[in-house]
């Protein structure tokens, strides 16, 4: 058999997963107080479908006077919920948990058409670790004496809640359930472009019997999120988001006694030393900045390669870019999703041509694009240098700026050459080089040969630029607590 016969032998075939597994209603209100009620001046945007632009909903728009409504009915409810027993909290963020792992197929699907993700990311990572985070928050409920925080520590009362586009379940989970184990409730807006998982959510609160009040969801755009983070009678503020929003939100929190956490932008350093395994580390290089289609805010956008396995390095990782599949989210064998919208698309594509114009080169696979939906090939730039505007701001899109270092010291140099601090990764055979080298990181998360690996019990978190504060494990209880 000839090479050609036996490539297309091995063709994929498509392997949609189905639409019909999920119900999208044409409208969805505001859920406050335990209903969807519509918006106070009924004013209504709709949300779409990154990867075919087909409009999926229409969504209520909180105004000002919805968005007090939410924040009321928090408080009405915090008086009792505060009061629960830890171990009867517990049994709410379990039901919950169990009902997102029960109705996990549906939200995958739900999550991919609202996202323009890949269905084999949010089914076997976003979902799983939605779950887990439920779950891992539920066993502390009871234990928060014991958490280091004190004897008896207290929550805060009414949590205000901003969360993105690109984890829209992940980040809710990652929010919601720390703020109810520690006894608070909570007014969670959406990002305007990826309501709708949110918004099932509701329905997964209600079908846990969460009493009415607890959590509230209020959908609308920026002016809404203002409008919530600015409330007098809420108590504490968490934001995850880009840079230039977390600073406005920190000026506006200024002067209150709110408590506030920002989990900003990056620019992720991944570093790959000479003695490296090369094919490790391009699978973990591609999983750094393709996953989610780069539009992670940990993301490896900066590969540091140490020159002598320049040459090696970057032929393996062409390869096996050539062999992603992009296309169809909800085909089974896609590995590259829709960018989410066409705002974020166009950034994209002008920090790219910046790129080209500032002098680095570019280079894509054979990548055929779909006519209709948001889409950009997975891009590398070589010729990098830490003057150029892609090594230095953050992209948000499947883009790699590829840098060299001959030391340790220099890898280490260029890392830390950022604004940010979110994330970086190693890649070495020796465990004392991994070790020396991240003690010198400037970085809230340091992967040592593998990146994009999360888990509940560990904290997550930024420094300078990246925002300040700690989400998930023991310390992401601290945000919800008085101490």
């Amino acid at each position: 058999m000839d090479m050609e016969m036996l490539s297309s032998a091995f063709e994929y075939a498509p392997a949609p997963e189905s639409r019909s597994v999920v119900d999208i209603a044409p409208s969805y209100g505001l859920f406050i107080d335990g209903e969807f009620v519509e918006a106070t001046g009924g004013k209504v945007f709709k949300t779409v479908s990154p990867s075919t632009e087909e409009v999926l909903s229409e969504v209520a728009e909180a105004a000002d006077e919805d968005v007090d409504r939410a924040v009321r009915a928090a408080r009405r409810a915090f008086e009792k919920w505060s009061a629960l027993p830890g171990a009867e909290r517990a049994k709410y963020l379990f039901r919950i948990a169990r009902i997102i792992q029960e109705r996990s197929r549906e939200l995958a699907v739900l999550e991919t058409l609202d996202n323009g993700k890949p269905i084999k990311e949010t089914r076997d990572a976003d979902l799983p670790l939605v779950a887990a985070h439920f779950f891992y928050y539920a066993g502390w409920a009871d234990k928060l004496d014991h958490a280091g925080f004190g004897a008896n520590p207290r929550p805060l009362g009414v949590a205000g809640q901003v969360i993105p586009w690109n984890f829209p379940l992940l980040m809710l989970a990652w929010k919601i359930a720390p703020a109810l184990a520690t006894g608070n409730t909570v007014v969670l807006k959406p990002a305007e472009t990826t309501p709708l998982s949110a918004l099932f959510f509701a329905d997964v609160c209600r079908q846990a019997g969460l009493p009415k009040g607890v959590v509230n969801i209020v959908t609308g755009a920026g002016r809404t999120g203002a409008a919530l983070v600015a409330h007098p009678d809420v108590n504490k503020v968490a934001f995850t988001g880009s840079t230039a929003v977390g600073k406005e939100i920190a000026r506006t929190v200024a002067g209150t006694r709110k408590k506030l956490t920002l989990e900003l932008g990056g620019k992720g350093a991944n570093i790959v030393f000479d003695d490296a395994p090369i094919d490790q580390a391009v699978e973990g290089v591609v999983s750094g900045i393709f996953f989610n289609q780069g539009q992670v805010c940990c993301a490896g956008s900066r590969l540091l390669v140490q020159e002598s396995v320049q040459d090696e390095l970057l032929d393996a990782l062409k390869r096996r870019l050539s062999t992603l599949r992009l296309g169809d989210p909800l085909d089974k064998n896609t590995d590259i999703g829709a960018i989410n919208s066409a705002e974020q698309l166009a950034r994209i594509t002008a920090l790219a041509e910046k790129g080209e114009a500032e002098g680095a080169e570019r280079w894509s696979p054979a990548c055929e694009l779909p006519s209709s939906g948001y889409w950009f090939a997975p891009t590398l730039f070589t010729n990098v240098t830490q003057a150029h505007t892609i090594a230095r701001e953050e992209i948000f899109g499947p883009v790699l700026s590829v840098l060299t270092f001959r030391t340790p010291d220099e890898a280490v140099a260029k890392a830390n050459n950022t604004q940010y601090g979110l994330s970086a990764g190693i890649w070495s055979e020796k465990g004392s080089r991994i070790l020396a080298v991240a003690s010198k990181l400037r970085a809230g998360v340091i992967w040592s040969n593998t990146f994009n690996k999360f888990d509940p019990t560990s904290p997550f978190g930024g420094y300078k630029e990246s925002g300040f504060g700690r989400e998930g494990g023991r310390h992401g209880l601290e945000a919800y607590l008085d101490v």
